[in-house]
């Protein structure tokens, strides 16, 4: 009689456990379910597909971020322009010199002298802002203010005429280099 006493004893208890573990489990499925009805492991699995697609989203704009700033590294950002009279007998800043550079200092200078009867064109590669031959004074002063312009901004300067010609240039023609270097052209036009 007392082992029966007993077994009904912890039949009740068990009956009561059970009820209150059924009344727990009802209330932590209500405070675990989404607005939409999902359960709290579904929506614990969308959160962590959604963080996995955005760390590969994030992995794939790093890669494309460091392509697109290694490009930039080439592209010309530095820019000094030198406007100048080489000459008396014309009138006005027609002649400059345009220094185009990138981050590393690469690039090319343009040089054009303008007289009443010819405009002569000239290009020189640029490498660590060094050109393989000397560069006129004009020229010097453009890739001087390139380099020491901000990315994307231009360095501009216009000089007033001279009465004597700068270094290398005499009458209406630039000296020529002499071992005839063919990272320098001259183009001439008829004004």
């Amino acid at each position: 009689m007392l082992l029966a006493a007993l077994s009904l004893i912890l039949v009740a208890t068990l009956v009561m456990q059970s009820r209150r573990l059924g009344r727990i489990d009802r209330r932590l499925g209500h405070l675990t379910q989404g607005q939409d009805g999902r359960n709290l492991d579904t929506i614990l699995e969308a959160h962590l597909d959604k963080v996995l697609e955005v760390s590969r989203a994030l992995d794939e704009l790093t890669a494309r971020a460091a392509v697109l700033e290694a490009n930039g590294r080439q592209a010309l950002q530095q820019v000094g322009l030198v406007r100048f009279n080489p000459f008396a007998d014309t009138g006005g800043n027609q002649s400059f010199a345009l220094a185009l550079l990138d981050a590393r200092d690469d690039g090319f200078i343009i040089s054009s002298l303008h007289t009443r009867s010819s405009t002569r064109i000239y290009a020189r590669s640029l490498v660590g802002g060094r050109a393989e031959g000397g560069l006129s004074d004009e020229e010097t002063q453009a890739v001087a203010m390139a380099r020491s312009a901000p990315p994307g901004r231009a360095g501009l300067a216009d000089r007033a005429p001279e009465t004597v010609p700068p270094s290398g240039v005499t009458g209406d023609t630039r000296a020529e280099p002499a071992d005839g270097a063919a990272a320098e052209t001259g183009v001439t036009t008829d004004a």
